[in-house]
């Protein structure tokens, strides 16, 4: 949300004038959507790169997220969908029915958001804007008015078997025809509720999408409950006619006690499972405590607050934007942000961040960031973009719940047809209870809710799953690459020693850079003085893990770079090349550099350095693309890092669990085989099931590619991890990808799957818990499928009850439901990796 920091900061005279008083209408509620100060807060802006700081109304398109009430099924989904395409400007719509998130794309030259907001609800459902208080307001409303529809239905219900017990038990004589007709009255009467007010959602679905020409899940449960208490009403009203001779109250209210039931417990499941999602993007606090210029606090609108502005943030409560500590101690939950499971502690003068939780004092924090330019925000724009899609599992079941709920309906017809001439009464009943019993709702859910659940979990363990269709293609890998600088080893490279090219064999200490090592090592920097400075000053154009340890060099005044660096160009897996100016250097023109890997110093260099970043100039004209031998070398400086303490441990379980593991790499040869020994991927300690692991050094991002494409091509699954950014293309190519570490930003991190945190355990993790997702996605959609493959045919045939055909529906997306809050369980016997 590249405005949303610009938008934040708007005179309040102005914001104010957006606020919604109490006693607006609906209409003029959808209206204020329509101020483009209010966009930020349930969307993003789509920049064109070149006019990434325009104003937010300028924007050519913007992506947008509403929660949405009243749908349960993927016709549902799918008629959101059709009426927002009608409308003109709407690029792009994903609605998802178990996270009850739509995604919207528009264009604000042509469609306003009042308009699409109208078009959901004249489509006959609800919507607010995403990240609103009210969203979850509307969430507890529905859960208690489904506790309240559930609750008349049960009290109904023991009232009509309580008149239906003596039908049951009397014997021939006992029961006068009076007192039969008494009860099949009183019993019609008290059903009368439960149709219009407890049931009353399934008939108006029906009805709305029969208006639409859609069949979804509540078209065959109207017409079972609208059968059923058709028949017993005849029943009721006219006891010598064919239907007269038994009525159906009891198993009508049974019915809709059981089904409302499973409805209610599925509501409340769904909101602890796929809505865990949901939780984790609404962590942040509608409303602060800011201090006023007369030093008191008054709790004001987080939207109102600026920069510089100082809050008191209690315990409890998320920390509403990045910020100084600037009194009082505390300790932070920062898993979500960083990764690290730990309370860390915070004092005067550390830094916290948006989204983490404040939890054990009250303290005073200082505004240094707020909305889009908190990291907190770059990670809602990942997971709002997951949430909403449809992984090919769920496109499945989406497409065949269509065509199901049709057989369903014609079997329904066939059953009655069949039944009639033997018992018209009988015919009908088992017609409806054919049509109650279907239950294509638990297959629409099967995968989405276990998706949406996995990735809920993992997100809330510091992974964030940008591609749900990741989740499927994580438990089917077979083989992992692993990139080395960042990821087998630590992010805390450092600079060992430095060389000039007028004396490559001579180190100089690093310290001599800062004025304080021996003259000899003082006088060798001094004779390379402007390279060091160079070198730092490209660094700081790059974030992979080389240039920040470049970038950490201590130098003195006289060191640091007096030059301009005119532009810059990133060349994946080389390093930077750059053109630069210096007064003192060639003749004041300005020449193309390089800071990179060996591949372009190789000929100038007389003993390559195990591990290092080298520093060149052109001989090439201004812009021209120069060959290898055409760049001479000015400098060099080794580097060292070491070996995450986790990494051979996770190597060797990868290896235990059938995972073939390999090492590409763009260092030179003797560094990758140092780290490729130290996690056991040669020298004789690779397991059997990987006895020729892959390593291979000086590796472009092009011959990393072919790599891969060679295992590929050889049957495998491949996976890569990689640090996000120089391993791009590679990332692209894999079956599924981890962009690993805090070294790239979140927002250029090309990967399905990012883990924010600095621990590997949670690639092993990741992979196993994907496999369980995936093998609880199979039990619910065979769940699903086979229910509804026995239940209908048997009750077709007569041999269900109509109470079990009530309970077998609501049990069956109920099921679904729970298996998926399985998955909640992140650290379990079969995830926990032992280290």
């Amino acid at each position: 949300m590249h405005s949303e920091s610009f938008l934040l900061q708007e005179p309040a005279s102005k914001r104010s004038e957006a606020q919604p008083s109490p006693t607006s209408s609906a209409p003029e509620r959808l209206q204020l959507l329509d101020d483009p100060v209010e966009w930020p807060a349930f969307g993003k802006p789509l920049w064109p790169t070149e006019h990434s700081g325009a104003a937010p109304e300028t924007a050519p398109t913007w992506d947008s997220q509403v929660v949405l009430q009243g749908m349960y099924c993927a016709t549902c989904a799918l008629t959101i969908e059709d009426a927002l395409r009608a409308l003109p400007g709407v690029e792009k719509v994903e609605v998802s029915a178990a996270a009850q998130r739509a995604r919207i794309v528009w264009r604000p030259d042509t469609v306003l958001p009042s308009q699409w907001m109208a078009a959901i609800a004249r489509a006959g459902y609800g919507a607010v804007p995403a990240q609103d208080a009210q969203a979850r307001e509307l969430r507890q409303a529905q859960q208690r008015k489904a506790l309240w529809r559930w609750l008349l239905a049960l009290f109904c219900m023991m009232q009509v078997m309580m008149y239906a017990w003596p039908a049951y038990e009397a014997l021939p004589g006992d029961l006068s025809l009076e007192m039969e007709t008494l009860l099949r009255w009183a019993s019609w009467v008290i059903c009368i509720p439960v149709l219009i007010y407890s049931c009353g959602p399934f008939f108006s679905g029906a009805w709305r999408d029969l208006r639409q020409g859609r069949i979804s899940m509540d078209l065959p449960v109207a017409l079972g409950m609208a059968l059923t208490f058709g028949i017993s009403s005849l029943g009721t009203f006219q006891p010598e006619g064919i239907f007269g001779k038994e009525v159906f109250f009891d198993s009508l209210s049974m019915f809709a006690a059981f089904l409302l039931a499973g409805r209610w417990l599925e509501v409340r499941l769904r909101d602890r499972t796929a809505g865990a999602l949901d939780a984790v993007l609404n962590r942040l606090p509608e409303s602060v405590l800011r201090q006023g210029a007369d030093g008191e606090f008054e709790r004001t609108s987080l939207r109102r607050v600026q920069v510089g502005d100082v809050l008191r943030v209690l315990p409890g409560e998320a920390f509403p934007v990045d910020g100084l500590l600037l009194e009082g101690r505390t300790q932070a939950d920062e898993a979500l942000l960083t990764g690290e499971s730990r309370a860390i502690a915070k004092t005067q003068g550390d830094s916290v961040i948006a989204g983490s939780y404040n939890l054990s004092a009250p303290v005073l924090v200082q505004v240094q960031a707020l909305g889009g330019d908190t990291k907190f925000s770059q990670i809602v724009d990942l997971m709002e973009s997951a949430i909403t899609q449809k992984p090919r599992l769920a496109q499945l079941a989406d497409r065949v719940a269509g065509p199901f709920l049709l057989v369903v309906l014609l079997l329904a017809a066939a059953t009655a047809i069949y039944w009639w001439p033997q018992d018209p009464g009988r015919g009908l009943m088992y017609a409806a209870v054919v049509l109650i019993v279907t239950c294509p709702c638990a297959l629409s859910l099967a995968t989405p809710v276990a998706m949406l659940t996995a990735a809920g979990t993992l997100a809330k363990q510091g992974v964030l799953v940008r591609n749900l269709q990741a989740l499927e293609s994580l438990a089917r890998l077979d083989s992992l690459v692993f990139d080395k600088t960042g990821t087998l080893t630590q992010e805390g490279m450092r600079v060992s020693a430095l060389y000039s090219a007028q004396q490559p064999g001579q180190a100089i200490a690093v310290a001599a850079l800062a004025g304080k090592e021996s003259s000899k090592s003082s006088e060798l920097a001094e004779q390379a003085m402007p390279w060091w400075g160079l070198a730092q000053a490209l660094a700081k154009q790059s974030h992979h893990p080389v240039s920040r340890a470049v970038q950490s060099l201590v130098l003195a005044p006289e060191l640091a770079w007096q030059g301009q660096v005119l532009q810059v160009q990133e060349l994946a897996g080389q390093g930077l090349r750059a053109q630069v100016s210096h007064p003192d250097l060639w003749q004041g023109q300005a020449r193309w550099v390089r800071l990179g890997s060996l591949a372009f110093a190789a000929s100038a260099w007389p003993a390559p350095l195990e591990q290092a970043v080298y520093l060149g100039v052109e001989a090439a004209e201004e812009g021209a693309a120069p060959k290898q031998e055409a760049v001479t070398a000015l400098a060099a400086l080794a580097l060292h890092e070491g070996l995450r303490p986790e990494a051979a441990a996770v190597v060797q379980a990868l290896q235990r669990q059938g995972m073939q593991v390999h090492l590409l790499s763009g260092d030179g040869q003797a560094a990758v085989q140092r780290v490729a020994q130290a996690v056991g991927l040669v020298g004789g300690t690779a397991s059997e099931r990987n006895q020729q692991p892959l390593v291979q050094a000086q590796s472009s991002p092009a011959s990393k590619l072919e790599a891969m494409q060679a295992l590929q091509a050889q049957g495998h699954k491949v996976g890569m991890v990689g640090d996000g950014l120089n391993d791009g293309p590679v990332l692209a190519g894999a079956n599924a990808s981890f962009a690993f570490g805090q070294a790239v930003p979140l927002a250029r991190a090309k990967s399905d799957v990012v883990v924010l945190g600095s621990d590997l355990r949670q690639v092993a993790n990741t992979l196993v818990f994907a496999r369980k997702t995936m093998r609880i996605v199979r039990q619910n959609l065979w769940w699903a499928a086979g229910y509804n493959a026995l239940a209908v045919p048997f009750a077709a045939m007569g041999m269900v009850p109509p109470w079990l055909a009530g309970l077998g529906m609501a049990l069956s997306s109920l099921w679904v439901v729970l298996n998926a809050a399985r998955l909640t369980r992140f650290v379990d016997t079969d995830v926990q990796l032992t280290v």
